[in-house]
């Protein structure tokens, strides 16, 4: 890895997260409490292994909130992998999620918490029926660059109605709690990783008592929640767990950290939390520390030496997914990837909102400058600043934050997810995408934009799950999200996304080339050149 790219590495890490500081966000909703109650029939009614589940029954769907699928990681459980759930007697109220995992405030629809109790996961199926086969089942991870989200925001309705699946949204530990390796707490550094499996097996042995199939289940994820499909694709521990992937904004192909580059970052940690020493006394220290108080020394990525993530190595990912999917030894299942036109946009628009871009005692948000478009390319690209700064001018975009976005988005997402597509097309049956509806809607509740924010980072999200944090869509987004949840749902069920009615979509191949584009209008669906749109010859003749 050559400098520019580990200064690529620094200013994304400050950028990625720029958008998610300083956002209002709720309080955490408190954790379904065990009725006492007896057992009961009916379609509210669900017996998992661990016990009765009591949902909310409504006229197109049921949902099953804040089931636990593994003991609370408290305690000695901390840092540890983890344990299965304790049963109940009685029925477990289901109708409201648990907290998520502890976290400061995200983007708007996140919700801070200091809560270690989180291992929970939510479900949600057509109504209730009597024989017939089982359905497809789409377990979703979540983003939030492995710091902040949770399940619940991801609400499963508009798949399983629309779809006709089972929809499952997970919480996994995040942040210091989640990805933290330290010769003084042990484990694997991959605690978070490991809660994503146990909720897998969660679904393998309860699902059917949904009307899911176990032996059809898809393990879907955008961004940090894409880079998790990457990581399961190439661990062991994964195998068999799930049949199909689906990966959003992200890609299989930039390597994760090391650990022994994790473990060098720690220091940073440590210091903030006030826990210097050796190994064992630095681990004591930080085991009596709350969960906020990591989560606050923690700080945001890029905002401090150490970032969360999943890390290369050990008995979790012993091979690097990028190693691994690059020689072709990881679980071969059909995939499906790819990113939303303007994905960087989110992240210009969290710079302006943080006020990192303000001068002294300016009021935010401060909309990108020439001058400070100039600077983010030279920290980002050193040497070869001068050539992105030739290929993107200026002149060619209405604003500096444009600009930007449109070199960061074909650097840092565009490249790396058709690389990634067609490693994957030579093994296992691949189809991608680009969302591209640039009139997305955005954001509710936030200060006006400085610039148009297209086809944003998560723009596509509303698309496909009930989502309330962003304007309500139009006919023709109401179009697009069902034509995507077609597609979504058909890949789950038979792992292609065609089926009579909707737009045809052919495999991607090195050959091909065909990504499908998802816009609105009468041409918004159909074939797009995506290396020519985001200059991706460039960029492989920019950084090899």
């Amino acid at each position: 890895m050559d400098g520019s790219t580990r200064r690529w590495r620094v200013v994304t890490a400050v950028t990625a997260v720029a958008a998610t500081a300083l956002v209002p966000a709720g309080t955490a909703v408190g954790t379904a409490v065990a009725g006492t109650n007896g057992p009961e029939r009916g379609a509210g009614v669900v017996r998992t292994g661990q016990g009765l589940v009591r949902g909310t029954v409504a006229a197109d769907h049921r949902s099953f909130l804040g089931i636990p699928y593994a003991a609370a990681p408290v305690g000695e459980l901390r840092w540890r992998s983890p344990r299965p759930a304790a049963g109940w007697r009685g029925v477990r109220d289901a109708t409201r999620p648990g907290p998520g995992c502890a976290q400061p405030a995200g983007m708007p629809m996140d919700r801070p918490s200091g809560s270690e109790d989180c291992l929970y996961l939510n479900v949600t199926t057509p109504p209730a029926r009597q024989g017939g086969e089982p359905l497809p089942v789409v377990v979703w991870l979540h983003g939030g660059h492995f710091f902040v989200g949770q399940g619940d925001t991801w609400g499963g309705r508009t798949m399983a109605v629309k779809g006709d699946a089972v929809v499952v949204t997970v919480n996994y530990r995040l942040g210091p709690l989640g990805f933290l390796t330290h010769p003084g707490v042990g484990g694997s550094g991959n605690f978070g990783l490991e809660d994503q499996q146990a909720a897998l097996r969660w679904v393998r042995a309860n699902v059917a008592a949904f009307g899911g199939d176990p032996r059809n289940v898809t393990l879907a994820g955008q961004s940090a929640g894409a880079t998790s499909v990457c990581a399961h694709l190439a661990a062991p521990g994964s195998a068999g767990l799930f049949h199909r992937a689906v990966l959003q904004s992200n890609s299989c192909s930039t390597p994760l950290r090391s650990r022994k580059e994790v473990t060098a970052g720690v220091d940073a940690l440590l210091a903030a939390a006030d826990c210097g020493g050796g190994a064992a006394s630095a681990g004591a220290c930080l085991r009596r520390r709350s969960a906020r108080e990591l989560v606050e020394a923690a700080g945001y990525p890029g905002q401090s030496a150490w970032e969360a993530g999943p890390v290369a190595g050990g008995s979790v990912l012993p091979v690097d997914p990028a190693e691994a999917v690059a020689a072709g030894r990881f679980h071969r299942v059909p995939v499906l990837v790819g990113a939303t036109r303007d994905e960087y946009r989110a992240q210009v628009w969290g710079m302006e909102r943080t006020g990192m871009l303000c001068a002294p005692g300016q009021a935010t948000p401060c909309p990108l400058t020439a001058r400070q478009y100039r600077e983010q390319i030279e920290t980002a690209f050193g040497k070869r600043a001068r050539q992105v700064l030739a290929r993107y001018p200026l002149a060619r975009y209405g604003t500096p934050s444009e600009a930007l976005s449109a070199a960061m988005t074909d650097f840092q997402y565009a490249r790396p997810v058709l690389d990634t597509a067609a490693v994957l097309s030579r093994y296992v049956p691949t189809y991608m995408y680009e969302f591209a509806d640039r009139e997305a809607p955005f954001f509710t509740g936030v200060a006006p934009v400085s610039f148009p924010t297209g086809a944003y980072h998560t723009a596509e999200l509303p698309y496909l799950f009930a989502a309330g944090y962003v304007r309500p869509p139009s006919a023709a987004q109401r179009r697009l999200s069902e034509v995507m949840v077609g597609y979504w749902t058909t890949f789950a069920r038979h792992g292609d996304p065609n089926r009579s009615g909707l737009p045809s979509w052919a495999r991607y191949g090195t050959r091909s080339g065909h990504v499908q584009r998802l816009a609105t209008g009468d041409a918004g669906i159909g074939r797009t050149d995506f290396a020519r749109g985001h200059q991706v010859a460039f960029w492989r003749s920019v950084t090899g």
